[in-house]
């Protein structure tokens, strides 16, 4: 078990930038996601943490250790990656136990070690066999097991859902889920997919262009994005964002208007949730156009239109029927929207 603080640390390669200033310490026993797109610099971030990489300025602690001239070996880290790393000559049992064989674990605690994580991970059927003879989801859940075996004080897991198909992603992330409550281990997640970070963090960290742009609960992140960049990447789909402006309390967009604002005159961006807004029932709404698209997702409808040179999302009930065209009109409580600085993207308010 253990914290790690990570003070002001940076990568650089010549003058490209991966990682800038990253100050954050994670809490014991924590399961913090690393969010963003390709290249926002989460991969070297947890890279630097495990010492495949060298940080260029700061300081990486993992519990009461200074581990910067520390080897990967010595810092006491298990990672899962994105490929599973397997060795194909090798069955699932033995697969398991090989990092207690690198590592001289005492012999005699070897079968009851391989066997238990192998029962946290659902795979004591299959210790048998070789890799080639597993799906993705059980050649990942060995990968899983053969970091468990090794009782670290840190779990890092580089998407490690990347390449399974998409039932077996949501069945294996509740795995992953159920496993962190039971282990009770820092962990370090890196994903691109916001539905992970939004299910498995206890606190998600939103990166960019190897900048932090908000830490928080997925709660918090979800409710208060702290700009217009984790509005628009957190959320299936994403926020709402319109362009107009604010005069006497009112926004105006094209075919978009929004009464009731508390916030100044002048240009801004105005956010809200596909959940938040409602169809209005009568033809005269404060968004009001003909409908885009529509999309039965079960147990609602997705509405979509052309506002403002932009397509808003509006969740319906889902007994909803309309056709591509129609004329449709929705209404968005003051109250639930969020308004951003036209020019930098960051909050202005708090819905």
């Amino acid at each position: 078990m253990a914290e790690i603080q990570l003070k002001n640390i940076s990568k650089r390669w010549g003058s490209f930038v991966g990682v800038d200033n990253f100050d954050l310490t994670i809490a014991d026993r924590e399961f913090l996601v690393l969010l963003g797109p390709s290249g926002c610099g989460k991969t070297t971030t947890m890279r630097m943490i495990a010492g495949l990489e060298e940080a260029t300025e700061g300081e990486i602690h993992i519990g009461d250790r200074m581990v910067n001239d520390l080897d990967p070996k010595d810092r006491d880290v298990a990672m899962v990656f994105q490929s599973y790393g397997l060795y194909p000559h090798l069955n699932v049992y033995e697969n398991i136990r090989f990092p207690l064989k690198v590592r001289k674990a005492d012999p005699a605690t070897h079968d009851e070690r391989v066997r238990k994580a192998a029962e946290m991970v659902e795979l004591t059927d299959f210790l048998h066999r070789k890799p080639a003879e597993l799906s993705g989801g059980q050649r990942q859940r060995v990968a899983l097991a053969r970091a468990i075996v090794r009782k670290p004080s840190v779990f890092l897991m580089d998407e490690p859902l990347s390449n399974l198909d998409a039932k077996l992603r949501v069945s294996t992330r509740a795995q992953i889920k159920n496993l962190s409550h039971e282990l009770q281990v820092t962990t370090v997640y890196v994903t691109h997919d916001q539905i992970e970070a939004m299910t498995l963090a206890d606190r998600v960290v939103v990166m960019k262009a190897g900048v932090v742009q908000q830490v928080g609960t997925p709660t918090e992140i979800y409710d208060n994005p702290a700009n217009t960049f984790v509005a628009s990447f957190i959320g299936s789909p994403a926020m709402n964002l319109l362009d107009g402006e604010i005069l006497n309390g009112t926004f105006t967009g094209k075919n978009v208007t929004v009464s009731g604002l508390n916030a100044p005159n002048g240009p801004v961006i105005l956010g809200f949730r596909a959940e938040d807004a409602t169809v209005s029932e009568t033809p005269a709404g404060e968004i009001a156009a003909p409908l885009y698209t529509i999309e039965l997702l079960g147990d609602a409808t997705m509405l979509t239109v052309r506002a403002g040179g932009q397509l808003v999302s509006i969740k319906a009930h889902k007994e909803l029927r309309a056709q591509i065209g129609d004329p449709v009109a929705f209404n968005v409580p003051a109250a639930i929207c969020h308004l951003f600085d036209h020019e930098t993207g960051g909050r202005l308010n708090r819905p």
